[in-house]
């Protein structure tokens, strides 16, 4: 199938494309608060420019859209034209998100991601469930997560993409 657009539109809606304050990072910005946490966004001085700091838990969040980030779900979809192009952009997201985890782990900080699935979507977790598996893991103290359609699992970063 050939792209709906021609290449000048498709650069246009690709550059309106926001990377943050998106409406993901909202409704998590509001679970957060509704939840009591004190949390700061965006910290420039962080490996991967955080979505939520949470430094009295010691805790970072990152909220990682599905298709730019590679989630095997649902919402991810192996574009059918420049193929090649978009799994090289993805990888190297994804790459990227490896090395900055690692970088905060080693610099003392827990990391959960929570994949937009969870958050929005046929699949997506109710506002409870989703604010439940927050204070869950924020409250424990312990290791490295992830939320998604499936609930919480531990984090398995990995810096190869796998291909679908």
């Amino acid at each position: 199938m050939a792209d709906v657009h021609n290449p000048a539109t498709c650069s246009k809606n690709m550059r309106a494309i926001g990377t943050q304050n998106t409406a993901i990072e909202k409704r998590l910005a509001a679970l957060l608060s509704e939840a009591g946490f004190d949390f700061t966004v965006q910290d420039p001085t962080l490996p991967g420019r955080p979505d939520f700091v949470l430094a009295q838990h010691r805790c970072i969040l990152f909220t990682h859209g599905c298709f730019w980030h590679h989630h095997d779900c649902y919402l991810f979809k192996v574009p059918e034209t420049r193929t090649d192009f978009w799994l090289q952009k993805i990888g190297k997201n994804v790459e990227r998100d490896a090395r900055d985890i690692d970088r905060l782990k080693e610099q003392g900080w827990r990391v959960l991601v929570v994949w937009e699935c969870a958050l929005r979507g046929k699949y997506k977790l109710s506002d409870e469930a989703i604010r439940e598996r927050l204070e869950e893991w924020i409250c424990a103290g312990v290791g490295c997560a992830q939320i998604d359609t499936q609930g919480i699992a531990p984090l398995t970063v990995t810096s190869q993409p796998h291909t679908t």
